[in-house]
């Protein structure tokens, strides 16, 4: 036993513990139950140690309780280390300082499972050192009289399959991830913990290798296992930080391309394989190694769309979002019906959104998942763009062109709940480490999921991290954040007693409101000009108001209520509708309590619902007529805009995630005027500052008639900044024409129309009211002017205020 002098503590290790060496003060870096020879002690070290951090009852209790090893291992120690159960090789594999009757030595020791024989090279620079057999194992040794200092040094090893393997021993580094990094984690606040975690390629002490780090804090071991070692668990046993729970280990010479996975032996003895939470990549399903990549080798060229986003209002700009997925967008069904990849997605999607007018595309999610059938919502690897369209870099590569092409890329994110994949989250350490430990609080039933421990810190910076690391690396603009709603509520589809409520007896789930807010909060402090989208479909207040006002602080908000009542209302046969017009008008009692976007979302054309045409009452003719009156609607409404694909030309099946959308419908006439109707909905969507300016402003809607049941024709108006910026809507729910129809006018004068969905070239009968009307100075609806129209049936119209006759 050596004495302890003084302690204290340098960046990147828990603590340095300075002895006494043969009468010299030597520096040891202490690693939570690792103590190795670093350095003898300079000035440098002498100034970072801290000898007044401790008192000297402590500094004695030290000296008790440390060893540096003994030259001989105990048997004890000898099996566990062999069977792979020591909780920290580094303890005793490496090179360790002893002391020899004739002063001082190194012994170096390695477990090479396989190997028949070990060369030490480096330490001493004068010759080879041959290892000895310490067990059949393959536990080598050698002693090293008179070697003191430690730094990496090569083995030369010969396994028997008649070629030599030279490379550094990765048990002669020093730990990769400093103290501030563990302390971040803990409390939750490690923003870059993706640079972090997980497998990265870097260059350690001068070597080059794949540093690996995960958390594990119940593990009794953790080995990386992949190709490069026969995925023998006892190869690479990991390296514990402690109380940080989490393990590291930089293994020299790997790189990109490396299959690995984590073996974690648990405290019941049990031995998991798990796949990296924060890969960057994964082999395609159902496959589930993950793949050493690194994120930063493409070239980017956004730099003018990343910087002017920040300087851009989204709240009163026009958004209107093509919702995709991109695995049934369009196959190549003449090549076994395979997805498009993400580069043949950048040659095809993106031309087609930008022809369409969309101004963004959001992507179901695209992070990696096993089962196609979940459509990418039960996510396995957070951090990895799902191999089945290419590479990372291929999606960054789509969205780059996205951003060159004007468009906005939204993807969808889950951090309500995961899949019980053994490979994946679930029971990670043998414990519930990022889920509840409860079925109470820690099982989605409806889904078959699990739910995420919000009151865990280390459980909040891996989904926050997550979130920025989207966008950061990949540059996206904005997340659409899936089942707030089932976050909020304790009580979410549960029965009585099936649920915990929070410590004030309440039923809202306050850890993760509090992450909810803290996401919001990162992601507006770091990326200015991102948004954020909550899919949340019940009451709850305040979801888009800031957080510093007491919001959950969120850009925009799904109106799941008026989409549900939209679809219900325009579902009903025409003459029914009479009876249901509060569904027309009921959103706008609460449409500027929130900053919401109108969806027609893909929710709403599966699960036996039909596609949105197939919705829609009446003949071939009244579908067409009514899913553009939909769609005029929608428009008109206050509210940014969201519609999934396949809705825009008519797609008469409902979604299936595994074909194709049905493009040739596009050689039909209606199905081609109707994508034409959406294309200059979209037109005059942008060219109107009306239909976006004062979304979330009340000022910007005025309801002109909305009672007349009998007719079934509702009038409002829209209004930009400027007082010229001026829009009348009309809607007819009918297939019976209204002539000579009038309704109350702003302003005098002639009105143009701009759109009419009854026309000719959108599949319509042609009824108008010639394209244009003068306001007669006729009272009406509470107004001094008033408009004389003939409405098409099952129609809409759009005027507009024009000087120019």
């Amino acid at each position: 036993m050596k004495t302890v002098l003084s302690w204290g503590l340098l960046p990147g290790l828990d603590a340095v513990v300075i002895c006494q060496l043969k009468g010299r003060p030597v520096c040891l870096p202490f690693n939570r139950g690792s103590l190795f020879l670093h350095h003898n002690i300079d000035e440098r070290a002498q100034a970072k140690a801290d000898p007044e951090r401790m008192n000297p009852e402590s500094v004695n209790a030290l000296g008790r309780s440390f060893m540096i090893p003994d030259i001989e291992l105990k048997p004890e120690q000898l099996k566990d280390l062999v069977s792979g159960i020591m909780a920290d090789p580094f303890v005793m594999l490496g090179a360790h300082p002893v002391t020899l009757d004739t002063g001082p030595a190194l012994v170096v020791r390695v477990l090479l499972p396989g190997a028949g024989n070990v060369t030490i090279l480096d330490l001493d620079p004068a010759r080879d050192i041959q290892m000895q057999v310490v067990d059949r194992e393959g536990l080598f040794e050698a002693v090293l009289p008179g070697m003191e200092g430690i730094y990496p040094y090569r083995l030369r090893v010969d396994f028997g399959t008649g070629s030599i393997s030279t490379f550094y021993d990765c048990y002669s580094f020093l730990p990769v991830l400093t103290e501030y990094d563990l302390f971040l984690f803990n409390q939750g606040n490690h923003l870059d913990i993706y640079e972090k975690m997980g497998a990265h390629p870097i260059k350690h002490q001068d070597v080059t290798g794949v540093f690996f780090a995960v958390w594990a804090p119940s593990a009794v071991r953790v080995s990386v296992l992949g190709d490069f070692n026969q995925w023998d668990g006892r190869r690479h046993q990991m390296r514990s930080r402690g109380s940080s729970g989490v393990w590291e280990l930089f293994v020299p010479h790997l790189g990109p391309g490396l299959l690995y996975k984590f073996e974690i032996r648990t405290q019941d003895g049990i031995l998991l394989t798990k796949s990296d939470p924060y890969a960057f990549f994964f082999e395609k399903r159902p496959k589930t190694a993950a793949i050493v990549h690194d994120l930063d080798q493409f070239s980017w060229s956004d730099q003018e769309w990343m910087q002017s986003r920040a300087d851009i209002d989204t709240l009163k700009r026009p958004m209107a979002v093509y919702e995709v997925h991109l695995g049934s967008w369009r196959r190549r069904i003449e090549e076994e019906n395979r997805w498009l990849t993400y580069r043949e997605m950048a040659d095809e999607l993106i031309p087609y959104v930008r022809e369409m007018g969309f101004n963004y595309i959001q992507v179901l999610p695209l992070a990696e998942h096993p089962f196609d059938g979940s459509w990418g919502y039960q996510i396995t690897g957070y951090y990895a763009a799902t191999s089945r369209f290419g590479m990372p870099d291929d999606l960054m590569f789509f969205v780059d062109k996205c951003h060159a092409a004007g468009l906005g890329v939204i993807l969808d994110w889950v951090p309500a709940h995961f899949p019980m994949d053994p490979h994946a989250l679930e029971f990670f350490d043998g414990t519930h480490l990022y889920e509840h430990a409860d079925p109470r609080q820690g099982v989605h039933s409806d889904w078959g999921t699990l739910i995420f421990n919000y009151g865990r810190n280390e459980v909040r910076n891996f989904l926050v991290g997550n979130a920025l690391f989207w966008l950061d690396k990949y540059h996206i603009d904005g997340l659409r954040v899936d089942a707030v709603a089932s976050m909020l509520y304790l009580d979410y589809s549960r029965k009585e007693g099936e649920w915990i409520p929070n410590r004030y007896g309440g039923r809202e789930n306050l850890e993760a409101i509090e992450f909810i807010k803290n996401l919001n909060t990162k992601i507006f402090e770091r990326f200015p000009g991102a948004v954020t989208i909550a899919e949340e479909s019940t009451s709850w207040p305040g979801v888009t108001r800031p957080v510093h006002l007491g919001g959950l602080g969120f850009m925009y908000k799904w109106n799941m209520g008026w989409m549900h009542d939209m679809l219900t209302f325009m579902s009903k046969e025409p003459v029914h509708r009479r009876f249901h017009m509060n569904m027309l008008s009921f959103a706008l009692l609460y449409a500027f309590h929130e900053n919401f976007i109108l969806p027609l979302s893909h929710d709403e054309v599966v699960h036996e619902k039909g596609s949105l045409l197939s919705m829609m009452p009446g003949d071939d003719w009244q579908k067409f007529a009514n899913l553009r009156l939909l769609f005029g609607y929608m428009y008109g409404e206050p509210g940014k805009k969201t519609l999934f694909m396949g809705g825009e030309f008519g797609q008469w099946h409902e979604w299936d995630h595994d074909h194709s959308l049905d493009w040739h419908l596009l050689d039909f006439e209606p199905h081609k005027k109707l994508q034409r109707f959406v294309k200059d909905l979209n037109r005059i969507y942008h060219a109107e500052p009306a239909c976006y300016e004062l979304d979330f402003d009340p000022a910007g809607f005025d309801w002109i008639d909305f009672h007349d049941s009998d007719s079934t024709v509702v009038s409002f108006i829209r209004r930009g900044n400027s007082k010229d910026q001026v829009l009348v809507f009309a809607f007819n729910f009918t297939p019976v024409p209204r002539i000579n129809y009038r309704i109350g006018a702003p302003i005098p004068g002639f009105y143009r129309e701009i759109i009419n969905s009854d026309a000719e070239c959108y599949g319509g009968s042609g009824f108008s009211s010639g394209g244009s009307v003068t306001a007669d100075s006729i009272p009406w609806h509470g107004r001094p002017y008033s408009l004389n129209l003939d409405l098409p049936p099952l129609g809409m119209i759009i005027l507009k205020p024009d000087d120019r006759k």
